[in-house]
């Protein structure tokens, strides 16, 4: 019969117990770590399927049919899609224009009237159809853009201001005689208040109302020193502007009558407010056509207007594969003979709208005289400062629009006018 084995000290044994407890404990740490971690993986795998193109597509094309119920319900004034996403919102044939409003501009504490983006070429369009429908939209948690609520109403604002300056002191005349009626009193208030800044009051504070407000005289005299035509540009309108605002929670009701006392500038928030995770919206991604740099791959809104059904019936896994080939014909082009005599300058990029405008701009401070015509070979060069690039960058946009150069490269047009 063998030798058992001499029983164990008892501070051994207990040695030998923590021992234990310790890998057990550490494999248990071990295990519940990589359980979080997969957890959180999960999870992230999760955001990003609901954040698909498919998904994104799908949303916009529901948004956009919300944009279609807000203009029926305005008597079908134009649509105008504020760019950069507005475009996806609004189908190509039913886009009256684009325009430029840009929600840094009315950030708390900027509060900007830009003369880089004066959108002047929507004053004619709002005139002849009594106002338009301003289309944008917001991501996830916010009611609307900033644009929408404070860079528009400023615009609206400063141009009131500049074109109708006689309103308010008729409106302060009528109010301050003692004969006049209630209802010439309640006008004369309005033609004041068409001076004041409107914004949403559920989205801007009366504290930031005032604010803006309190800056508006200064934007008034920058907008007046761009040296533009406003006789011109306020016989495209016949009222004041007034910025009014629509969001998928508002009641749409049809608005057939002419509004009498100001043009609406009827600012449409497409898209529906998330509050918390886009993966309790059933696949639904509140301001789905941002930022298309980071999902697109290239799919433009007008491709993607041409090609809806095909792109939205296409599963998720071949979307990335599609691709939309377009046959340029090579048309030449000969120059007329009939011209007269002078040489144009064509000037390219590859937008047409940031490198291309800065060359122009400083083309025309260097060779263009204050008129705008060409000097004669004694006159002397203009002298050259801030003021006079912002008056040629106010000619620009007036005549071209769309055009949008970024502040780099008009910082680089000051450095090489006046470096």
């Amino acid at each position: 019969m063998g030798a058992s084995a001499p029983p164990t000290p008892p501070a051994a044994a207990a040695l030998e117990q923590q021992e234990l407890e310790l890998e057990l404990g550490q494999a248990s740490s071990s295990s519940s770590s990589k359980s979080h971690h997969n957890f959180n993986s999960i999870l992230r795998d999760l955001g990003r399927a609901n954040l698909s193109i498919g998904n994104r597509l799908r949303s916009i094309r529901a948004d956009a049919a919300f944009v279609e119920e807000v203009a029926a319900a305005y008597a079908e004034r134009p649509l105008v899609a504020n760019e950069r996403c507005g475009s996806w919102y609004v189908a190509p044939a039913r886009k009256a224009a684009s325009a430029y409003f840009k929600s840094t501009d009315g950030h708390f504490g900027q509060w900007r009237f830009s003369a880089r983006r004066l959108n002047l070429q929507l004053l004619s369009l709002i005139g002849e159809s009594d106002g338009c429908v301003l289309v944008d939209s917001t991501r996830r948690g916010k009611r609307m853009p900033d644009a929408l609520s404070k860079t528009v109403p400023i615009w609206c604002c400063v141009l009131n201001t500049a074109l109708f300056p006689e309103l308010a002191a008729a409106g302060s005349r009528e109010y301050g005689t003692s004969v006049s009626s209630k209802a010439e009193q309640e006008e004369g208030e309005e033609r004041e208040r068409c001076h004041e800044v409107y914004v949403p009051p559920n989205v801007v504070s009366d504290s930031e109302r005032a604010q803006i407000q309190a800056r508006i005289p200064e934007h008034v005299r920058a907008f007046k020193a761009l040296g533009l035509d406003l006789p011109a540009l306020k016989r495209s309108l016949r009222k004041p502007l007034r910025p009014v605002w629509v969001t998928q929670d508002s009641q749409l009701v049809s608005v057939d009558e002419v509004f009498e006392d100001y043009h609406p500038v009827i600012c449409c928030t497409s898209s529906r407010r998330v509050v918390g995770a886009e993966m309790s919206q059933g696949g639904y991604i509140q301001g789905a056509g941002d930022d298309t740099e980071n999902w697109a791959l290239g799919l433009t809104p007008p491709v993607f207007w041409e090609h809806a059904d095909l792109l939205l019936s296409t599963s998720e896994p071949d979307l990335p594969d599609l691709r939309y080939l377009e046959h340029m014909g090579n048309e030449a082009q000969e120059s007329d003979p009939a011209g007269t005599g002078s040489k144009r300058i064509l000037i390219a990029c590859d937008t047409g709208k940031d490198l291309s405008v800065g060359i122009a701009l400083a083309l025309l401070c260097q060779f263009q005289d204050r008129g705008g015509g060409d000097p004669s070979p004694r006159q002397e060069r203009l002298d050259i400062n801030k003021s006079v690039i912002k008056v040629k960058l106010g000619a620009i946009m007036t005549k071209y629009p769309d055009a949008n150069p970024s502040r780099a490269t008009l910082q680089s047009v000051n450095s090489y006018l006046m470096g």
